[in-house]
This record gives structure tokens, C-alpha cells and sequence, in this order.
């Protein structure tokens, strides 16, 4: 086992398999629902950017490359000032939802470079502009265009163009899990001498006014070189610090002069150090005080061109009159190589140095998205931030019906920026990803999302905290299964007790979902948008009118999925303990009537030879036949049982195989297959001959198959957009490749033609599947048009690859993801950086949306984990794809 292994292990044997320090630090708090006290429920205009420096938070604390314990009562955090600007640099700046012209977007450049599961080594970069930070002109131009407009981004403002900025690497290595060694790296990459103001920031999180804590923390100086941090519940810690040119001190709390106008009672609040640093006010003041509950030591530096500066720094809980001896670059030395040890024991053994580093930089930021997440729902709609009174609007406004909700707790979040904020079904694809590294703590996540001050009393799984009652697909038996098959590789041994665990739950959400989601009790589903955004000609989370009824192609796919995963769990444990076996015929027999449903009550188009959401207007339905993934999810119900497992269930067998007779005697629909030799038994939602139609339409490059995977929305209607009216009024939706043009779900996510990789994960395991049972038996041409017939495992290869190219260089050392940057990301030192967008243009394949998204978009470590265990990994990988050109 490699050192990390070891303390995985250690981990493994806690309650919650956890370290106590780890990138805990949000880094955005500001502009989220659990800080929006208003009446009218706007997040974004309540506490925007422009207040964070100044204004204290209530649910957690926010930082440039921060740290803290997992309770965030202690945080560490790095700021910045280039001399120019009016704020210190001390979080990344981004646009709120109304100021982007494709809603919110982080406007900065930051990389996550390295980290592991228990955060013995991080690494993280930051890219400082030298001249004045472009704030207004972000702000004015994404303002001013339209939503047919690209976004203008900080590599559009002409601040990076000539190399005149700062790399800030900081970089953390654990002595041990309560000393943690900090190196922060600025090097200068202009070709002049530049100054900068480096303020290494440790502070409290603000309980003592709104969380009811009794004693108030403390900094206190201790010597010129070293502070002591005392917290009640967190025990002493002391940051030691290389001699600065001076101290600050103050209080992390609001100044509420700039917040409503009223006078402070002291100079000693939360933006103290802005003025202190930039016009020096007050900072003799600070500097003599000594104590607070924020500290700062203030390096100022010139740096000449292409030079760097080092500031070591530690943060332990021991007292040590010595604190860097022996020099500090061992402990980040051996940590580092202790890092390089653990991922080369987990990627594939022949796999390039190029995949390599999109794996470990898809699975560094997947790490580097934990973080704290406190949200008490009773307590928030019934207190006072101390700025807005109680109000009835939020008494009775968004969330008001999840009083139960109290969370607080470390959650692998979508994007720490972008969606600050636990997602119920990205965080199934995260644990997905995150099992190939931790999966003991991708287990805790998904068993996390389903206790008892998470999920609603009657089942409902909270979908995100701008709207917990929205309904996201219920996939969550699906990621299950796929981490205890992961785990199960890694280690040959499955977590039954697992399975066990999470089976319990699911029951009670499945039963929530067949209670609340079968209107007509005809195992024909809605949802509402189900994660999609703006899949549908219309909103599909609003009913139009009392008398319409939208059952949807993707809502009964998903609920036959549920049912299918539940069987195979069932069937799993059963293996084990019996008790289990008559719950996975229970699954088995309603999966049979939700696939009889999707296949014989009007969701099929003969015509099309296409599954379609179906409108009933007054008791008449009507196809909405829009080809998208709505259509595609019928693909991902399919499950191969080996015929040595129904051998050792009798019950099971008996069972199954009276229905499939009762139903085949009655002309009764029935799911599945067998092989010839009798040794294998397919179920799938969709037969074979419906899937070959499916796969026409999905491996043809006119339309889903694009030169990065798989469109969410047929380029067919780039030239046939689809109309329908209702009631007086046309509704439209066309092939929108990039940015959304539509304001659903606030206009920052688009479904209407990008590639979105956790749907092609979907895809690609569920063509898998089919493959492992048809074999060289059912060729299909690959792609459309091309005259090339392969199998399905090819087929489930070749998409893989596509995605993968996404993140891979060139023969010039460009990426198809940078897109038109390209020119930035091949100056050298530039060369290896990657982001992890939201989703990808159906055309071009530049990255768009949230650039962070490590998230769900880090399930292409596993995409490439699973291709190099196939042992499909080629040289031809690291050109783009026959005819892509990379811009």
C-alpha cells in the first residue's frame, strides 16, 4: 500500500471518512440561497459580489485557494493586491445570474492542480492580472450583449495578452492531519518588474452572532512570527509565518456602514485590512491591536521579470519554537512524491503521460470540490441575518416546506464557484468519479444524501437549495451500483452491508416517486424538467392548464431504470441473504409493466422509430417529437443477468418465469432475452429492433453524433426546428450548439445541442451492456453512412474516445475544450492546464458554462480508467478526431 493508501485506511475505520483539514472553503458564499434573507427570494441582488468584502456571512465563509477544518469554525485563505486595484483580491470574481448575458460565470483564471483524498498534498493555481483587474469592463460588455452573443470572458479583456500577470501557486503538505505546511509561489511572467501585496489570511467563521455560540474565538499575537488561534470546540492552533513587514488584525465582522448605513461602533470590522492595505487606513491602528478574529501577516514584493517569491507558512496545533527547521521543502518534496506513488498505483499501467495528467487534474478537482455545506432551513426562514427583519415572503417563499432540512456537513459540490451547492444527481456522478480514488467516501456521499435530515419524511431527495422540491432523475440506485462494482474491482470484495444500507433508503424514495409521478397510475411518469433545463419546447416543470397532462419518454426511462437497478441490488444482496429475494421480483415485475407502458401506450413514433414526451390536451394526446436525449434515456434501463445467479435463487427463477409465461400466454408485452446457449438473460426497457432504430439516429453525425460525443439535441433541427401551439400560443426549439438562448432555469445551462459528458457516461456504460450480451451478433454501421459495421463494445470504445478528445492536445498543442483561447493555453507553462466545463459545444466542442464543473465532467478520469483497462489506450488518441479541426 502507498503511504496514502494507508491513511485512506485509516479514514476508512472513522464514522464519517473524513480528515479534520481539507479545501473545505467555499468559493462562493455570497449570491446564494442560504445567505438571501429578502422577501422576494433574489439570491443574486440580496448579497452580491460588491457587499462580500465588507459584509459577514451566515452560512459559511468563502476564499481564494482556502482551507479549513470541517466544521469550518477556522479557515486559512490567500489574498491578493497588484497595487492597482480598489478591493484586495481576497475571492473570485464572477457575474450574477441578471449581469451575465448567459446567466452567472465565474471571470477569472484558477486551476486545480494536484490533490489527494485525504488532502496530504494540494496544489492550486491562480492567475493574477498586473494591471488593474477589469472588473467594470466584464461587467458593462457581458451587459450589453445579447443572449445570441458569446460571454465575455477575462481572455476577451486584453489584461492576459501580453503575459503581464503573477502566477500564485499555493501549495499545502500535512506533516500530520493537524499540521499543515503552506507554500504560496508568485512568480512574475512579464518581461518588467512588478509589484505585489501578498496577505495570507487566517480567520473565524462568524458563529457567535448568528449560530449562538457562547464564547467568541481569539487571535492573539504570540511573537513576530506566529499567532495563536483558541476556539472553544476546536482547541488551540498556531499559524507560524516567515517575518512579514507587518501584522493586521481585526474582527470578521459586517461594517455596517457600507451595509445600511449605520455608524460602527469600531474600525475593527470585516474589510478593515482593504483600506488598511490599499490607502493605509487605520493600519497602524490594526497593526497595534494584537487580537481579532481575522489576522493577516502583509508581504509586499517587487518582482523582477520571470522571477519568483516564496512564503512558507504552517498551521499546526503545536507549539514549536522552530517551526520551519530543516527547511520546508522536504514536507512538499516527499508529499508530492507520495502523490505521484498513490495515482501511479490507480491509472492503468501502459497509460500516456498525456491521459495521465487529464486524469489526475479531472480527479485533482473533483477533491478540491469538497467542501463545507451548512444550511438549517427552520433556522434561516425564522431568524434575521441582522441586516432584513423576519419577513412573511420568506416565511412562506422558496423552500419553506423543507423545515426538517439541517445540513452541515463536507459534500463533493457541482462547481465551488458556479454551483456552490449540492445537486442530488450530480453528486451521483461525482461519487461515480470520486470512487476510483476514495471510494469508502463516495459510499458516505450517497448514503449521505438519503439520512433522515437530508430526505423529506415522505421520500422526496432534495434536489438543490434553489429549489429543494424540483425533481432531478432518480439515479442514485444506478451510481450505487456502479461504485460498489468500482470498489468491488479494486479490491475483490463487494460492501454488501452497503448495498444493504442504501437499498433501505431507496425504497422509501421509489415509493415517493411511483406516489407522486404516475398521475394516472399507468406506470407512465412525469418529473418536470428532471436536471434538463431547457430539454422541452416549453418549461416542463409548469403545467400549461388544469386540463393537460405531459407524460414524459424520460421520466418512465428513468423509473425503469430505478426498477431495474433496484432488481440487480436485490438480486446482489439476495446472493448473500435471501430475505432479499422477494423484493427483487417485486422490481423485476414492475420493471416488465413500466416497459410495457413506454413501449405500448404512445411514446413510440413508428414513423420516426423515436421515443417522445407525450402532451394529453383534453384526454387527446399529442407527440411532442422533439429528438433529444429525452428520447435517448430509454437506452439506459438495461441490465444482463447470468443464468448462475438464477440458479442459486429458486424463489426468483419460479417466479419470473410464471410471469414471462402468464404474459406471452396473454399476448402481454415482455422486456427480454436470451441467449441461444440459455447461459445469459437480457432486460432491457427498448427491444432489439427499437434499439438498432435508436442507434441510427445516434451514431449519425447529421444528427446526436458529434466529434465530442453525443448531443443533447438532434442537429436535425438546426434546419427543422419544431413548433407546436397551445392554446393560442407557438412554442418553439431549434439546435442551439452553445451558449443557452433560453431563460429556463436561469439561462446558464443549455440542453438544446451541447455535449454533456455524465449523459454520454450514461450512454456509453448502457451500449456496454448491450454489447457484453449481443457480442459480434448485432453489427451496426459506425458511424451512419460510413459503411463500417461494428459491434457494440466497439461502438461503447468509439464514443469513449470522442469524449476523451475533448481534453486531448493536438499535433500543435491545442485542445478542442480551450477552443478559440487556444493561443493562451500554448505559452509555455500553459501548455498542461486543463478546465473541466459544464458542457461542450455539439460543433466546435469549446468548453461552455461552468469551468470548474469536476463535478460530473470528472467522470471522464473514469471514461479513460475504463478504455486503459481495456487496454485500448492508442497513440492515435492525441489527434483530434477525422475532420475536427481544433481552433
Amino acid at each position: 500500500m502507498t503511504a496514502e493508501h494507508q491513511r485512506l485506511a485509516v479514514n476508512a475505520a472513522k464514522k464519517i471518512p473524513l480528515e479534520q483539514w481539507g479545501p473545505y472553503l467555499s468559493e462562493r458564499q455570497w449570491g446564494t440561497v442560504r445567505e438571501d434573507y429578502s422577501a422576494h427570494g433574489d439570491a443574486w441582488q440580496y448579497f452580491p459580489y460588491e457587499q462580500a468584502h465588507y459584509r459577514t456571512y451566515c452560512w459559511g465563509e468563502d476564499g481564494l485557494a482556502g482551507i479549513s477544518d470541517f466544521f469550518q469554525n477556522l479557515c486559512f485563505a490567500v489574498s491578493l493586491w497588484n497595487g492597482k486595484d480598489p478591493i484586495l483580491k481576497e475571492r473570485l470574481f464572477g457575474l450574477g445570474n441578471k449581469q451575465g448575458n448567459h446567466g452567472e460565470d465565474v471571470k477569472e483564471l484558477y486551476y486545480y492542480l494536484d490533490n489527494v483524498p485525504t488532502h496530504y498534498y494540494m496544489e492550486y493555481l491562480y492567475k493574477y492580472p498586473q494591471q488593474e483587474f477589469p472588473y467594470s469592463a466584464i461587467k458593462e460588455e457581458n451587459r450589453r450583449r445579447s443572449k445570441d452573443d458569446p460571454e465575455y470572458e477575462i481572455l476577451d479583456t486584453g489584461v492576459f495578452d501580453q503575459d503581464e500577470y503573477f502566477d500564485v501557486t499555493i501549495t499545502y503538505a500535512k506533516q500530520n492531519a493537524k499540521d499543515i505546511f503552506i507554500r504560496i509561489n508568485i512568480h512574475n511572467r512579464y518581461i518588467k518588474p512588478a509589484e505585489i501585496t501578498v496577505a495570507p489570511t487566517l480567520w473565524f467563521y462568524n458563529r457567535w452572532n448568528y449560530d449562538g455560540q457562547e464564547k467568541k474565538p481569539v487571535i492573539s499575537a504570540r511573537s513576530k512570527t506566529s499567532v495563536k488561534a483558541a476556539h472553544s470546540r476546536l482547541g488551540p492552533y498556531y499559524l507560524y509565518f516567515q517575518p512579514p513587514q507587518y501584522c493586521l488584525f481585526t474582527e470578521n465582522e459586517s461594517n455596517m456602514e457600507k451595509v445600511s448605513g449605520v455608524p460602527n461602533k469600531t474600525p475593527f470590522v470585516k474589510d478593515a485590512f482593504h483600506d488598511a492595505i490599499i490607502k493605509g487606513v487605520n493600519r497602524e491602528l490594526l497593526q497595534k491591536r494584537g487580537t481579532g478574529t481575522k489576522f493577516a501577516p502583509v508581504y509586499n514584493y517587487t518582482i523582477g521579470p520571470g522571477q519568483s517569491k516564496t512564503i512558507y507558512l504552517r498551521l499546526s496545533n503545536k507549539i514549536t519554537e522552530d517551526p520551519f527547521s530543516g527547511g520546508a521543502a522536504g514536507i512538499f518534496e516527499s508529499r508530492r512524491q507520495e502523490a505521484d506513488d498513490f495515482y501511479h498505483s490507480i491509472f492503468p499501467a501502459h497509460i500516456s503521460p498525456e491521459m495521465a495528467k487529464v486524469q489526475r487534474q479531472a480527479l485533482a478537482g473533483l477533491l478540491w470540490s469538497k467542501q463545507y455545506y451548512h444550511f438549517d432551513v427552520e433556522r434561516w426562514l425564522t431568524t434575521s441575518d441582522g441586516v432584513t427583519p423576519v419577513n412573511a415572503g420568506k416565511l412562506y417563499g422558496r423552500n419553506h416546506e423543507w423545515r426538517h432540512l439541517k445540513n452541515q456537513d463536507i459534500i463533493a459540490m457541482p462547481d465551488k464557484w458556479e454551483y456552490p451547492w449540492y445537486a442530488a444527481w450530480d453528486l451521483a456522478f461525482q461519487s461515480i468519479a470520486m470512487a476510483l480514488v476514495d471510494p469508502v467516501f463516495a459510499k458516505h456521499q450517497l448514503l449521505l444524501i438519503m439520512r433522515e435530515w437530508y430526505m423529506k419524511p415522505d421520500g422526496q431527495i432534495p434536489a438543490y437549495e434553489w429549489n429543494f422540491s424540483d425533481v432531478n432523475p432518480p439515479v442514485q440506485a444506478w451510481a450505487a451500483l456502479q461504485v460498489y462494482k468500482i470498489e468491488k474491482e479494486k479490491t475483490g470484495k463487494g460492501d454488501i452491508g452497503f448495498l444493504k444500507r442504501i437499498f433501505q433508503k431507496l425504497l422509501i424514495n421509489f415509493t415517493w416517486w411511483i406516489n407522486r409521478k404516475d398521475a394516472n397510475g399507468n406506470n407512465m411518469f412525469e418529473g418536470g424538467f428532471l436536471g434538463l433545463d431547457n430539454i422541452g419546447v416549453f418549461n416542463r416543470s409548469h403545467q400549461l392548464s388544469n386540463d393537460m397532462q405531459l407524460e414524459q419518454a424520460d421520466g418512465t426511462s428513468w423509473m425503469g431504470m430505478y426498477a431495474l437497478n433496484m432488481m440487480d441490488m436485490a438480486l446482489e444482496i439476495a446472493i448473500r441473504d435471501e430475505s432479499f429475494e422477494d423484493t427483487a421480483t417485486k422490481f423485476f415485475e414492475h420493471f416488465v409493466l413500466i416497459a410495457e407502458a413506454l413501449n405500448e401506450q404512445g411514446m413510440w413514433n413508428d414513423e420516426d422509430k423515436f421515443f417522445y414526451d407525450t402532451l394529453s390536451i383534453a384526454g387527446s394526446p399529442v407527440q411532442l417529437r422533439i429528438q433529444s436525449i429525452v428520447g435517448l434515456t430509454t437506452l439506459f434501463a438495461v441490465s444482463v443477468i447470468d443464468k448462475q445467479t438464477l440458479h442459486k435463487l429458486s424463489d426468483f427463477k419460479k417466479r419470473i418465469t410464471w410471469f414471462e409465461n402468464y404474459r406471452l400466454k396473454n399476448k402481454r408485452y415482455w422486456p427480454n432475452e436470451e441467449h441461444s446457449d440459455g447461459e445469459q438473460i437480457l432486460l432491457s426497457l427498448v427491444p432489439q429492433k427499437r434499439v438498432v432504430f435508436l442507434l441510427e439516429r445516434l451514431l449519425n453525425e447529421a444528427e446526436f453524433l458529434s466529434s465530442g460525443g453525443i448531443r443533447a439535441l438532434s442537429k436535425y433541427h438546426e434546419k427543422n426546428p419544431y413548433t407546436i401551439n397551445i392554446s393560442g400560443i407557438d412554442y418553439h426549439i431549434k439546435y442551439d450548439p452553445g451558449d443557452s438562448t433560453s431563460d429556463f432555469f436561469g439561462g446558464n445551462s443549455n440542453w438544446r445541442g451541447p455535449v454533456w459528458i455524465p449523459i454520454n457516461y450514461l450512454i456509453i456504460q448502457s451500449i456496454r451492456q448491450f454489447g457484453k450480451f449481443y457480442g459480434p451478433g448485432l453489427l451496426v454501421e459506425y458511424p451512419v453512412g460510413s459503411g463500417n459495421k461494428v459491434d457494440l463494445q466497439h461502438v461503447a470504445d468509439e464514443l469513449t474516445r470522442r469524449v476523451i478528445s475533448l481534453f486531448e492536445k493536438d499535433g500543435k498543442g491545442r485542445r478542442l475544450l480551450h477552443g478559440k483561447y487556444n493561443w493562451f493555453y500554448q505559452r509555455p507553462g500553459n501548455q498542461d492546464l486543463l478546465l473541466f466545463y459544464e458542457y461542450f459545444h455539439g460543433d466546435a466542442c469549446h468548453g461552455l458554462g461552468a469551468s470548474h464543473q469536476t463535478g460530473w465532467t470528472s467522470l471522464v478520469a473514469e471514461l479513460i480508467q475504463e478504455l486503459g483497462a481495456r487496454q485500448e489506450i492508442s497513440p492515435s488518441l492525441a489527434k483530434a478526431p477525422t475532420g475536427q479541426s481544433v481552433p
